[in-house]
């Protein structure tokens, strides 16, 4: 899902916005996130996850084209963390069902 399909599900659900009202809703939250994680804040979003900034110390790389020693120096990276209930909604779908039927059947056919 990219932020056109987001846009799309949305308008259908609120028919009384227009497409620019939508875009300009989504558009706010996603800047409003960015800022609190440049701000160091942690966003927690009930039953889908939690957002926060961790620094990775500073250390020696290795340039992967020429395996000349680079410093790669300290660096905040943004980071994830999936809610309790994403992640059993995630466990409990159906595709990882299917795949591991899929597995099986493959397993009896070659008679492993």
């Amino acid at each position: 899902m990219n932020k056109s399909d987001l846009l799309e599900i949305i308008s259908s659900k609120l028919a009384n916005l227009s497409k620019k009202e939508i875009d300009l809703i989504v558009d706010t939250i996603f800047h409003k996130m960015t800022d609190a994680l440049v701000r160091d804040e942690r966003i927690e979003i009930r039953g889908f996850g939690s957002f926060e900034v961790r620094t990775r110390p500073a250390r020696v790389g290795r340039n992967p084209k020429t395996g000349e020693k680079v410093f790669v120096g300290t660096r905040r990276v943004p980071f994830f963390k999936v809610g309790k209930e994403l992640k059993e909604k995630i466990n409990s779908s159906a595709p990882s069902t299917a795949i591991k039927s899929e597995r099986s059947q493959s397993q009896k056919v070659s008679g492993a």
